[in-house]
C-alpha cells in the first residue's frame, strides 16, 4: 500500500468511527485540532466543551479546584521549563502513588530510559531483566542498549510475568528487575497479588532492585484489590503514563525516592526531555486524573461482561475458532484472536461501522510469535461509552460482523 492509500484508509476509518452512533471506547485521537483546543480550554476555564472530545469528558465541570470548576487556576502563569502546572501534576501523582517525589517527562520511552539508567549507576550493574515482550523490546529499537549503552535479559518466554523460582533461578547478576504491568502485548495480562509479591521478594533476595513499567498501571487496582500506593510501595520507581488510560495529549511521570527523581531530571535534561513549555499536556494529564481514573474500576467490571458477550457470539455465530484473551480480561482492554488475514477483518470492521454505525472493533494485526498462521488480533478497550453496550447489544453486533466476513 502506498503512502497515499494508506493515509486514504486513514480518513476512511476516522470518518467510520467519529460516525458510529455506538462505539467501546471514544478517543481524542478521533477528534480534530479544533474539536482538541476547544475542549482543553473549556476544561481548563471551566466552561461546556464541543462534541467530539475524549473518554475524559474534558468539557465538564472538574472536581478539584475547590469547587472553581477548573483543574488549575486558569490565571496562573505558563509553565517555563517546569514549574506551574507541571509542578502541580507532579505532586499530584506522588500523592497518589505514595512516592517522595515524581518527574514529568515528554515520553514514557524516555522516563523509562532514564529511570534504567539511574539504577545501573547506583546498583553497579547495567543488566536489566525484563520480558521480551516489554515495551523496550518490542517497540523502542534496542533503546536500552542503544541510546544507554545497558544490557538484557529474559526471565522467561512464556506470555506472563516471570515467576519468582525464574527470578531466583536465573543464572547471572542483574541490576533491575522491569516489571510491565499489565503487559500488554501478551494480553494485558497481569500475576495475581501473591505471585507480584513473591516475585519482587525474589529480586530482593537477588539484590536486584524492581522498576514498574506502569504505563497502564491505573486499571491494575481491580485485579489485585489493592490501591495505587499499595501496588506502587512494592518497586522502587514506578513509571506512569497519561494518554494511555487517561486519554491525556502526552506526556509521563517517573515517581520514586527524591534522590532519584533529582538524579532523573539531570538526565532528563541531558537526553533533550527539558522542555520549555508543557503545560496542554500537563493540563490534560490532570484532567484525566480527575475525570477517568475514578472511572476505570466500573470500565474494567463492564470489560468482563463485554468480553463474555463476544465469546458467546462468535460461539453462536459458528466462527470454527477464535479466543477472547485473557478470560475475563484482567484490566478493561483485551485482546480477540480470528483466524482470518488482518485485511479481511479491518474490512469488515470497518463496513459494520460505515454501514450500521456501531464500530465492535478498530485495526487488526498479525498474532505474536507462537499463534497459530493466518491468526489475527485485535486489541478491545471497554471505556465510557462501552458502559452503554448491554451484553446483548455485544452478541448481537458480533453476529453483525461475523455475517460480512461471509
Amino acid at each position: 500500500m502506498t503512502a497515499m492509500d494508506e493515509q486514504e484508509q486513514r480518513r476512511r476509518r476516522l470518518a467510520a468511527w467519529r460516525g458510529s452512533h455506538r462505539v467501546l471506547a471514544r478517543r481524542s485521537t478521533d477528534g480534530t485540532v479544533a474539536e482538541g483546543l476547544a475542549a482543553l480550554a473549556a476544561a481548563v476555564g471551566g466552561g461546556s466543551g464541543v462534541g467530539g472530545g475524549s473518554e475524559a469528558g474534558i468539557g465538564s465541570a472538574s472536581s478539584t479546584g475547590a469547587g472553581s470548576g477548573f483543574v488549575h487556576d486558569p490565571d496562573d502563569a505558563v509553565d517555563v521549563y517546569g514549574g506551574g502546572v507541571v509542578a502541580d501534576l507532579e505532586r499530584r501523582v506522588a500523592g497518589l502513588l505514595g512516592t517522595e517525589a515524581a518527574a514529568f517527562f515528554p515520553t514514557g520511552t524516555m522516563a523509562q530510559q532514564v529511570a534504567l539508567r539511574c539504577w545501573a549507576g547506583r546498583t553497579g550493574n547495567a543488566t536489566v531483566a525484563l520480558h521480551p515482550l516489554a515495551h523496550p523490546e518490542l517497540h523502542e529499537e534496542g533503546s536500552v542498549g542503544a541510546v544507554s549503552g545497558l544490557r538484557t535479559v529474559h526471565l522467561t518466554s512464556a506470555a506472563r510475568m516471570p515467576s519468582a523460582e525464574e527470578v531466583r533461578d536465573h543464572p547471572e547478576p542483574f541490576g533491575t528487575l522491569m516489571l510491565e504491568l499489565p503487559l500488554r502485548d501478551a494480553g494485558f495480562v497481569l500475576p495475581t497479588w501473591d505471585e507480584l509479591e513473591a516475585v519482587v521478594a525474589a529480586a530482593r533476595e537477588r539484590d536486584a532492585v524492581v522498576h514498574l513499567d506502569g504505563a497502564r498501571l491505573w486499571e491494575c487496582g481491580p485485579h489485585f484489590g489493592r490501591g495505587l500506593q499499595e501496588i506502587a510501595a512494592l518497586a522502587d520507581s514506578v513509571y506512569v503514563s497519561f494518554y494511555k488510560s487517561l486519554d491525556g495529549l502526552s506526556g509521563a511521570v517517573l515517581a520514586g525516592p527524591e534522590v532519584l527523581v533529582e538524579e532523573a531530571r539531570v538526565w532528563r535534561h541531558r537526553y533533550g526531555g527539558q522542555l520549555f513549555q508543557q503545560y496542554p499536556a500537563a493540563l490534560s494529564a490532570l484532567i484525566g486524573l480527575d475525570r477517568e481514573l475514578p472511572r476505570l474500576p466500573s470500565y474494567v467490571a463492564h470489560a468482563k461482561v463485554v468480553a463474555g458477550a463476544m465469546a458467546e457470539g462468535f460461539a453462536a455465530a459458528g466462527v470454527p475458532w477464535f479466543r477472547v484473551h485473557p478470560e475475563p480480561p484482567h484490566t478493561h482492554q483485551f485482546q480477540v484472536w480470528l483466524p482470518y488475514d488482518a485485511e479481511v477483518l479491518d474490512e469488515a470492521s470497518l463496513r459494520q461501522a460505515e454501514e450500521t454505525g456501531v464500530t465492535l472493533f478498530r485495526r487488526w494485526g498479525a498474532g505474536a510469535a507462537g499463534l497459530p498462521p493466518r491468526v489475527s488480533v485485535t486489541e478491545v478497550t471497554v471505556a465510557g461509552a462501552g458502559l452503554e453496550w448491554s451484553a446483548e447489544d455485544v452478541r448481537e453486533a458480533v453476529g453483525v460482523f461475523v455475517g460480512l466476513l461471509k
